[in-house]
C-alpha cells in the first residue's frame, strides 16, 4: 500500500498470522464518491464469518503475489510454509462497513487514488465473480450507549467505521463527528441521530489531518465524560491523542485512538515500526 492508498483500518491483530481464510466473491461494485468504491463480497465462502457487536471491525485482505498460484483451500500458515517468503500474498487492512448474516454480505469501503497500491487499484477492476480471500474479523470499539456523549474524528480511512458508529447509536445519543476529506465531493450521506452533529471539513491543499488537529482543539467540550473514536493519519492522531489526554483529561478506558496509516509508509512499513512509534508517542507525553 502506498501513502495515498489508506488501509481503513491497519494495525490490529486477528486470523491474519495463519490459517484457513475465507473466501468472498464479489457481487457488486459501487461508486460511492470520486476516491470511494465499495465492493460487496458473498458467497459460500462466508458461511464462517462472523462479527462480534464492534463497529470498527476489520479484516486482512490477501492479494497474491504476482504469478504465483496457491493451493486449495487457501490457508495462509500453508502458504508461509511452503512457499518462500517474496512470494506470500501482501496483506492489507480494511473496515468492515456493513455485515449482513442474513444475505451474508460484506461491504468494505476502499479509497482509491489512481493506479497506485494494491488494494485501491483491485477494488476498481474488481468485478462479480472475482475472489478475494481474508482473515479476521478483528475489532476493538463499538460506541457505549450510557456514554454521556461521543466525539468523533477521522480522516476517509475512518470514515467506514464512523458511519457504522453513528448507526450503532441509540436514538437519544449526543455527540460531535468531525470527518475531513479531499473535498466537498468525497462528503457521504450519514444515518445520525438528532442529538449529533456532523461537521465536514474540507482539506484541499492543506496536509492532512491539519484541519481535524484544528477543529477538535476548538471544540468546546460538553459537560460530562465522552466517549472518543479518533483514527486516521498517524500525524494528527498523535497530535490529538497528546490533546485528549492530557489537556481534556478524557480517561484513557473511554478512548479509543489509533493511526490506521502514516504519511511515507505504506502498509508493511508501518506496520514493522508502528509498536515503536506507539512507544516513543507514549514516553513524549508522559504515559
Amino acid at each position: 500500500m502506498t501513502t495515498q492508498e489508506s488501509p481503513t483500518p491497519a494495525g490490529r491483530g486477528g486470523r491474519e498470522r495463519g490459517g484457513p481464510a475465507h473466501r468472498g466473491e464479489v457481487l457488486r461494485v459501487e461508486q460511492l464518491t470520486p476516491h470511494m468504491v465499495r465492493v460487496v463480497l458473498g458467497g459460500e465462502g462466508l458461511a464462517q464469518f462472523a462479527t462480534r457487536g464492534q463497529t470498527d471491525h476489520y479484516v486482512k485482505l490477501l492479494f497474491p503475489a504476482p504469478g504465483v498460484t496457491y493451493p486449495e483451500p487457501f490457508d495462509v500458515r500453508t502458504i508461509r510454509e511452503q512457499f518462500p517468503r517474496e512470494q506470500w500474498p501482501s496483506t492489507r487492512t480494511y473496515t468492515v462497513r456493513t455485515w449482513d448474516e442474513q444475505t451474508r454480505e460484506l461491504a468494505l469501503d476502499f479509497v482509491v487514488h489512481g493506479d497506485e497500491g494494491i488494494a485501491g487499484p483491485w477494488a476498481v477492476a474488481a468485478r462479480p465473480g472475482d475472489v478475494l480471500h481474508f482473515s479476521g474479523p478483528g475489532g476493538g470499539y463499538a460506541p457505549d450507549p450510557e456514554a454521556d456523549w461521543h466525539l468523533l474524528a477521522g480522516d476517509e480511512t475512518a470514515l467506514p467505521a464512523i458511519a457504522a458508529a453513528l448507526e450503532a447509536l441509540p436514538a437519544d445519543a449526543r455527540g460531535q463527528v468531525f470527518v475531513e476529506v479531499a473535498d466537498a465531493a468525497e462528503e457521504q450521506k450519514l444515518t445520525v441521530p438528532d442529538g449529533v452533529r456532523v461537521s465536514w471539513l474540507h482539506r484541499g491543499a492543506d496536509p492532512v489531518g491539519a484541519q481535524l488537529v484544528e477543529a477538535v482543539t476548538a471544540f468546546a467540550f460538553p459537560e460530562g465524560t465522552p466517549q472518543v473514536f479518533v483514527h486516521g493519519e498517524a500525524g494528527f492522531v498523535k497530535a490529538l491523542r497528546g490533546l485528549l489526554k492530557n489537556d481534556r483529561a478524557v480517561p484513557r478506558e473511554t478512548l479509543s485512538i489509533s493511526g490506521y496509516w502514516r504519511l511515507g509508509h505504506d502498509e508493511d512499513g508501518w506496520q514493522s515500526s508502528k509498536r515503536e512509534w506507539n512507544r516513543q508517542v507514549e514516553a513524549e507525553q508522559g504515559e
